[in-house]
């Protein structure tokens, strides 16, 4: 039970929490107030009651972890931030959805102390706290040890009726139930409410029981009942064992007179004359943004309390890593994400058979780095086999062993990408995550707000294009390619044999953002042209693999398994007396980024017909290749048939782009 006097503190905490939300709605005017008034108590309590954390250290590495999966209720976050002592000040409040302001529309994980998660399409937020969850119970199997419980804190996420209709959702809780992460607590705020209506029009299954049946252990709470709540949260918090959905009964925009309980309290202000009415039922001060002096007194003497837990955890640390020497240099590479000063020379030795596919070439770079890097791990989608993804000489994660390095999402593309950006942001693991280049096309969202975030992702995408074959048109690659490029941050590599992928792994591996590596099913043969040091090759996005002996009739651009074709068809036309530059393009992002004089030596100037050559849609190439220029592309789906087959009917061969070419030729 909770003290009385501090019951009283947490109902006017709540009714800040209320004030504060809809006023900055309303001087935005755009904003959603419902929820933030909606769930006010449970902020209350939350953040002034059961969160074990630290506002002052918001990256405490033990730290209770919240995520608004329901992001537009973003004011809702924003003054618990502010109140318990989180770097968010009273302007910032009131430059809510502002430019530049640390208080966006929707939470962003980087701008504003405190948020865990970029949160805005819904049902992500889901996947992201299932991501955290099971990033910690790694992180407390390899770590703790008795009487250090170095990882023993929760994850609690707050989603909306939208969350749990969003497919995304479903697929992420299915996960967790089977893994039995008993470290994961899911808030439902049950209001019945979606933006265009009651729930009803659309959503009439019982959300409790398709939690039951995932394996979740489920509660019903009032949220407007502090004991309620505090019998719940503390017997989770000491009893907990499997994943947990807490429906928490909840009124939309409640203590607005005309508005609460409607769908008119979602995603618009109120209104001036009904925020001044909500004020006075309520009892909110008159003024502005008012935050009572006996709150900011409740929450100053609460900081305290959060900093002694964090200093309690860094003794504790500290004995540990005494008694446990080896464990602490590997927790200490993890915490840095390290990476060896020799890791090019590393890979660069890797002895990889030639002519394999780069998907088999990855997979053997993945073999070598998980015994070098602790940090590193990775799953797929049902598709180990097959896109190469498996650690073999690391177990898989199961409910009875965390300890373990191999994660089998199941066919759950959209949760996987979602909850590897979770598993990033326990700031300790580097995740990978693996399947088809066309169901890229699944987790695209969270792909999206990972490159917006970002998180340190490794995408793995395998069968690449239509030289996948007899699968057919369903699962062979077209657009995907240039989807994947239009987004920005992201860096798509398409590496051309095995020296191409030991570098891009590299590339992936330094770069703080999120990476997707695309390779082929078909073998390939090595390159000589390619076997560069990473700092003259993959590490300038793209580079010179033919040199021209004159000025060059032709310049052929070329990625992935077509980078071989581009040099056969090169030597064919020397010996037609034509002049040719090949250029590898594996990384577009990583080319853009270089100085000026390099890309004016690579792409610019007098290069003859300019020629890409992948077997992907065209879209973007034109920028390189000029208005004019020659894009060997596909032009529509392909078909069920032998790659070889394929070849021939879409003019991936040496003799039809030389046909296609010759008449086009400066000299004749």
């Amino acid at each position: 039970m909770i003290d009385e006097d501090v019951k009283k503190q947490l109902a006017k905490i709540a009714g800040t929490i209320r004030q504060l939300s809809m006023e900055a709605v309303q001087k935005a005017d755009s904003g959603h107030p419902g929820m933030p008034m909606g769930c006010a108590e449970l902020g209350a309590y939350l953040y002034g009651v059961l969160l074990q954390h630290n506002p002052k250290n918001p990256k405490w590495v033990n730290r209770d972890r919240l995520v608004l999966s329901a992001g537009h209720g973003s004011m809702w976050l924003y003054s618990c931030l502010h109140l318990s002592g989180f770097a968010l000040s009273l302007d910032d409040i009131k430059q809510f959805r502002q430019l530049h302001s640390i208080t966006p529309g929707h939470p962003e994980y980087g701008v504003t102390a405190g948020v865990e998660a970029t949160t805005g399409p819904l049902g992500q937020g889901i996947a992201n706290a299932v991501g955290m969850a099971l990033g910690l119970k790694m992180l407390a199997s390899k770590f703790n040890r008795e009487g250090f419980p170095l990882f023993d804190s929760k994850v609690y996420c707050i989603g909306g009726d939208g969350c749990f209709m969003e497919g995304v959702s479903s697929e992420a809780s299915s996960l967790a139930g089977h893994l039995q992460i008993n470290n994961l607590v899911l808030i439902h705020d049950a209001n019945n409410i979606c933006l265009d209506g009651p729930l009803a029009e659309c959503m009439s299954e019982n959300t409790k029981m398709r939690y039951q049946a995932y394996g979740w252990d489920t509660y019903d709470c009032d949220g407007y009942d502090f004991d309620q709540m505090d019998a719940i949260f503390s017997e989770i918090r000491q009893h907990q064992t499997k994943p947990v959905l807490i429906t928490l009964r909840t009124v939309i925009g409640k203590g607005s007179p005309h508005k609460a309980g409607t769908h008119k309290a979602h995603g618009s202000p109120l209104g001036a004359e009904e925020v001044a009415e909500t004020k006075e039922l309520l009892g909110l001060p008159k003024e502005e943004f008012c935050v009572p002096q006996s709150v900011r007194s409740y929450f100053e003497q609460r900081l305290p309390k959060d900093s002694a837990l964090e200093a309690q955890w860094n003794e504790m640390f500290s004995k540990w890593a005494q008694q446990y020497p080896d464990a602490a240099a590997e927790y200490d590479k993890m915490q840095k994400l390290h990476l060896p000063d020799d890791l090019e020379h590393i890979l660069k030795n890797l002895e990889i058979k030639a002519s394999i596919a780069s998907r088999a070439s990855s997979g053997a770079c993945l073999q070598k780095l998980g015994h070098i890097l602790p940090q590193l791990y990775g799953g797929s989608a049902d598709l180990s086999g097959s896109d190469l993804t498996m650690m073999k000489e690391f177990p898989i994660v199961t409910a009875a062993n965390f300890n373990a390095r191999n994660i089998k999402y199941g066919v759950r593309e959209f949760a996987m990408a979602a909850i590897a950006s979770g598993l990033s942001l326990t700031g300790m693991i580097q995740p990978f995550c693996g399947t088809f280049l066309t169901f890229s096309d699944y987790m695209r969202n969270a792909i999206r707000l990972a490159a917006l975030s970002p998180y340190h992702v490794i995408y793995q995408f395998t069968h690449d294009s239509i030289f996948l074959g007899e699968d057919g048109p369903t699962h062979q690659p077209i657009e995907q390619l240039a989807s994947l490029r239009a987004i920005p941050h992201l860096h798509v590599i398409r590496p051309a044999d095995s020296h191409e992928v030991k570098m891009a792994w590299l590339a992936a591996l330094r770069y703080k953002g999120p990476t997707a590596l695309v390779l082929s099913r078909q073998n390939l043969p090595d390159l000589n042209e390619t076997n560069v040091p990473y700092d003259e090759g993959m590490g300038r996005g793209a580079y010179i693999v033919k040199k021209e002996k004159g000025r060059p009739d032709f310049t052929l651009f070329a990625t992935g398994s077509e980078l071989s074709l581009a040099m056969e068809v090169a030597r064919n036309l020397e010996k037609l007396g034509r002049h040719v530059r090949v250029i590898s393009m594996p990384c577009w992002a990583l080319f853009e980024k270089q100085p000026e004089v390099y890309k004016h030596q690579v792409v610019d100037g007098d290069l003859g017909v300019r020629v890409s050559i992948e077997a992907a849609s065209e879209l973007g190439w034109h920028k390189y290749i000029g208005r004019d220029g020659i894009a060997i592309c596909m032009e529509g789906f392909g078909h069920s048939a032998p790659a070889t087959a394929l070849a021939q009917e879409y003019g991936f061969t040496v003799d039809a782009i030389i046909e296609r070419l010759l008449p086009v030729s400066r000299r004749t």
